[in-house]
């Protein structure tokens, strides 16, 4: 729980930054479009259920590390900052999170003889 936490950081960082900062327009409109996806996918997954979508701060990081040699950043603060966050959102994304209960088990419950969320509602 506590890596999402930095996520949602680390996404309300790429926001602030090129205020502060004065980036050029490419580098702030990209600070401004993913850090608030980054916000998005921490906070969602923060819950047990939804504990995957996690992952799906991989893409978005990856392109932080790419985005300053794409668009040509002019401004070495903006470079640091995104290729930092980058690295850190893919490390803090990569952390699992405890997941204490059973949620369906999604496709592959189909074909099995007794799913475990078939037998928990049978009981009650």
């Amino acid at each position: 729980m506590w890596a999402r936490f930095i996520n949602t950081a680390l996404g309300l960082w790429l926001m602030i930054t090129p205020g502060i900062f004065q980036y050029s327009s490419a580098a702030a409109d990209n600070g401004h479009i993913l850090g608030p996806v980054i916000v998005t996918f921490s906070v969602v997954a923060m819950w047990e259920a939804t504990r995957v979508v996690r992952k799906w701060n991989f893409p978005v990081a990856i392109w932080l590390l790419a985005a300053p040699w794409i668009l040509g950043y002019e401004n070495t603060i903006a470079i640091v900052s995104d290729m930092g966050v980058g690295v850190l959102v893919l490390i803090f994304s990569s952390i699992r999170g405890k997941i204490e209960k059973n949620y369906g088990g999604g496709w592959s419950s189909l074909w099995q003889q007794n799913p475990e969320h078939i037998q928990k509602t049978k009981q009650n």
